[in-house]
């Protein structure tokens, strides 16, 4: 048993639904194997628990672990190409790289990375967008599952639009998905989640063989891409002349569940986030990603006015890295400039979207805010001593004030310790 004394920033209930930021100074956690077993003031923690193991936080601000909902295994050696939109950047950057995870040794050596990457931002679960081969994934869940992050992955499937190595067919994405469910769906914090990389590459079977796979393993995932680009969203048109819109080519193969999670989602109609709603289906907001490659702006008030729920990506590699502290200050820079009227952003919002919005929206009701009954995902941070964030927070207004700043400056390099179910993974 171990008691956490700390100045602990969480967000419990919503702040889109008035919600407000929950701030203490000097609260006591008490963490029990894992699981938050008592919130209260540290004299009677102490008294209540004589023999517990104390550690001191309080020279560092202590958050829920990040939650990031759409983020790219293969992409962690593409982050940064600059100055292309989303085809040409698939093309030149992204799909050469995925290629090469093909090799087994290559594949183990970017899945050290990608984690190290995870870890060291502060996320501590993740909706992975895996990899085109299954021999690769097999490498990833393996070394996830040691690192012991939350992960929801998948094989990511093609069969046209891409290059040939990266293709497969109907029998064997259903062949190779159900083996890899089988040995790694449920295991430890590991989950499967089917990954058609988007309707240009996929074709109706082959999005029809993905529901195949959710219809056959009830309470695995469904992860893609959705009206990222207009470029692409023409694309998936001509590709799919008998659904209505792109939402609709996943919706007719049996992909479209509360279990969904779509990125992007920057040039959607209003019948898509109508029908999003009804199923309980998710955004994952990619920031960076939609800044990066030029994608527009993201239009959140449509979004919360229709029901959607909505949550923070990174989406490396065109995303700029895994910092979702990142994501959610180019969120507020988006809304803030949005010609068509953004939402005007708090600190609470940011937390809330980098937090318990993405454990909502993954099922891990296990995690998300630091409260009683939650596991102890949690990460502290920590900028050394006279850094700008630490001259920020030390004289921030109040707490919500010292929140905004570590938004605003926070990098992964202020991250100071990371636990996962009550275990340090030190970045």
């Amino acid at each position: 048993m171990v008691i956490y004394r700390a100045r602990v920033f969480d967000t419990p209930d919503n702040p889109f639904a008035g919600g407000r930021l929950r701030s203490a100074s000097d609260i006591a956690l008490v963490v029990d194997d894992g699981l938050i077993t008592s919130r209260t003031d540290f004299d009677t923690a102490r008294t209540a628990h004589p023999e517990a193991q104390v550690v001191d936080l309080r020279d560092g601000v202590l958050i829920p672990g990040l939650v990031d909902t759409h983020v790219h295994l293969p992409q962690v050696r593409a982050i940064g190409h600059l100055g292309k939109p989303l085809l040409d950047w698939l093309d030149q950057c992204a799909l050469p790289e995925e290629a090469k995870l093909g090799d087994p040794a290559y594949a183990e050596a970017v899945a050290g990375e990608f984690l190290t990457g995870l870890i060291s931002a502060g996320t501590t679960s993740a909706m992975v967008f895996g990899s085109h081969f299954a021999s690769a994934m097999d490498i990833f869940f393996s070394a996830a599952a040691e690192a012991g992050l939350r992960v929801t992955s998948g094989l990511v499937t093609s069969d046209r639009n891409l290059p040939q190595a990266l293709l497969t067919d109907v029998d064997r994405s259903i062949a190779e998905g159900q083996a890899l469910i089988d040995a790694w769906h449920g295991k430890g914090r590991l989950r499967y989640a089917v990954t058609p990389r988007f309707s240009f590459s996929a074709g109706p079977e082959l999005l029809a063989a993905g529901g195949q796979l959710v219809a056959e393993n009830p309470g695995i995932w469904v992860t893609s891409h959705l009206n990222e680009n207009v470029d692409e969203v023409a694309g998936v048109a001509d590709l799919h002349p008998e659904s209505c819109d792109y939402l609709d080519t996943y919706d007719r193969a049996g992909l479209l569940s509360r279990r969904t999670v779509l990125a992007h989602n920057v040039h959607p109609q209003d019948r898509e986030l109508e029908r999003m709603a009804e199923v309980g289906a998710v955004a994952a907001h990619c920031p960076t990603s939609n800044s990066a490659l030029a994608s527009g702006f993201f239009p959140l008030r449509r979004h919360l006015d229709a029901g959607v729920r909505v949550a923070l990506g990174s989406d490396v590699g065109a995303g700029t890295g895994f910092n979702l502290l990142k994501e959610g200050v180019q969120s507020y820079f988006m809304q803030q400039l949005d010609p068509s009227g953004g939402v005007a952003l708090t600190s609470a919002h940011l937390l809330y979207l980098a937090t318990a919005a993405g454990a909502e929206a993954l099922e891990l009701d296990e995690v998300g805010h630091l409260s009683v009954g939650k596991r102890f995902d949690a990460v502290l941070v920590r900028p050394a001593a006279g850094q700008p964030l630490d001259v920020g927070i030390c004289n921030a207004a109040d707490d919500a004030d010292a929140m905004a700043k570590i938004f605003a400056m926070g990098t992964p390099a202020d991250i100071a310790e990371v636990w996962i179910d009550g275990i340090p993974r030190h970045p």
